[in-house]
């Protein structure tokens, strides 16, 4: 590994140096680098030289662009079996979000600096907070796939999210009751709205948790009317294809009140003849969109479950939406049910029991988004005894 100074004139006679960087790679090839200042080249001898010992050495040469690792990481994903739907989310981030702004440059070059700065263009070109993590989450997946196939060394998307990753909890919003979880209040009015149709699916939901998919892909099999519980076994991508769970702990045995057995039973009666709970008229999964668009969203509205959107109609007259308009509402109201004291009109269970019935795959899950609404002991008395008695043993 040595650094030469080169010096040169120009056709114009204008005199002009550079710092070469000349080391042999893991390879045995011959490497050559050039830099304008000697600062840069001595910083890449360092890290290179670190790199060729340690065998994890990528020349600019050997590496290639993001938009072409990010191609190589939807085909290992195709590869590996991974869900329909799933891959059409990453090639579509891919596609509008990472290749369009960073997919020319050189997977060498994506430092954490790199990254800011893809993030900023991101934001600076209307991309929604969320759908910048996601674009900046893909592209730390690229990365990560190329550094399994020898590309890249480093994945500066985790070397920030490293960086960042407390604060971003500490600025994580909590889920609020009126907010994010429907009341009790609410739920009440939104079940004395419901009706036709769409009513079964809606309170299965409420009573149940399960999640879009789930009730999609549920069987009649997968209802014990005798034991009053819904096994949940399956479920139902966006274009209808029958799977598995999206987790093992997905599979559970969830039981279910009365009314949603009767119910159940009163809709065998007349629901479209096959294995499905909740088909189409043809006897297919039923659409999430039409759940929420023709179900959900009517049935709040009718219930005065509303916000102002600040704008007005033609006539003068506010324009108000539903306050809730994605079926997570409702299994987050199912979280909040099983986690509330009786006494609170809830179930009081705890949190292991919580996370089953919600199928999530750890308890840490549960914890993350539910542990807040849990209630909690007061201790006050105990706290003050313990200060009196830590002053008494200080004192003698």
């Amino acid at each position: 590994m040595s650094i030469r100074k080169r010096a040169w004139k120009t056709s114009k006679g204008e005199a002009k140096t550079a710092w070469i960087v000349d080391y042999v790679d893991g390879k045995g090839v011959r490497r050559l680098k050039t830099f304008a200042k000697k600062k840069d080249a001595d910083a890449f001898a360092s890290k290179a030289d670190v790199e060729v010992r340690e065998g994890v050495h990528v020349a600019d040469r050997d590496t290639v662009t993001v938009e072409a690792a990010g191609k190589m990481w939807i085909s290992g994903s195709e590869a590996a079996g991974l869900e329909r739907s799933t891959v059409e989310a990453y090639r579509q981030r891919l596609d509008l979000h990472v290749s369009p702004f960073i997919g020319k440059e050189k997977l060498s070059k994506i430092t954490v600096p790199a990254v800011r700065a893809f993030a900023d263009q991101l934001r600076s070109e209307g991309r929604s907070p969320a759908m910048v993590k996601k674009a900046v989450t893909a592209l730390g997946a690229i990365l990560s796939d190329a550094q399994e196939r020898g590309l890249v060394v480093r994945n500066a998307v985790k070397e920030m999210s490293r960086r960042r990753n407390g604060s971003e909890k500490r600025a994580k919003r909590l889920l609020q009751p009126g907010v994010d979880i429907p009341t009790p209040a609410e739920i009440r009015a939104f079940l004395a709205a419901l009706d036709g149709k769409w009513r079964p699916i809606l309170l299965t939901a409420v009573f149940s948790g399960l999640r879009s998919s789930e009730l999609r892909g549920l069987r009649w099999q997968d209802v014990d009317f005798q034991k009053a519980t819904l096994e949940v076994r399956q479920r139902s991508d966006k274009w209808g294809t029958i799977g598995s769970t999206k987790s093992h702990a997905g599979q559970r045995t969830v039981p279910v009140p009365p009314v949603v057995v009767n119910t159940l039973r009163e809709w065998k009666l007349q629901c479209p003849l096959g294995e499905l709970v909740f088909p189409n008229g043809l006897g297919n999964p039923e659409s999430h969109s039409n759940i929420v668009n023709r179900g959900l969203i009517p049935a709040m509205e009718k219930a005065g479950l509303t916000i102002d959107t600040g704008k007005l109609d033609d006539e003068g007259n506010p324009i108000l939406e539903a306050r809730y308009s994605g079926l997570h509402a409702l299994r987050h109201f199912f979280a909040s049910w099983l986690i509330n004291p009786k006494e609170a009109g809830g179930l009081g269970l705890d949190m292991k029991t919580v996370q089953a019935r919600m199928g999530h795959s750890s308890i840490v899950v549960t914890a993350d988004v539910y542990s807040h609404l849990f209630p909690r002991g007061d201790d006050s008395k105990e706290l003050a005894n313990a200060a009196d008695a830590l002053f008494l043993i200080n004192a003698t």
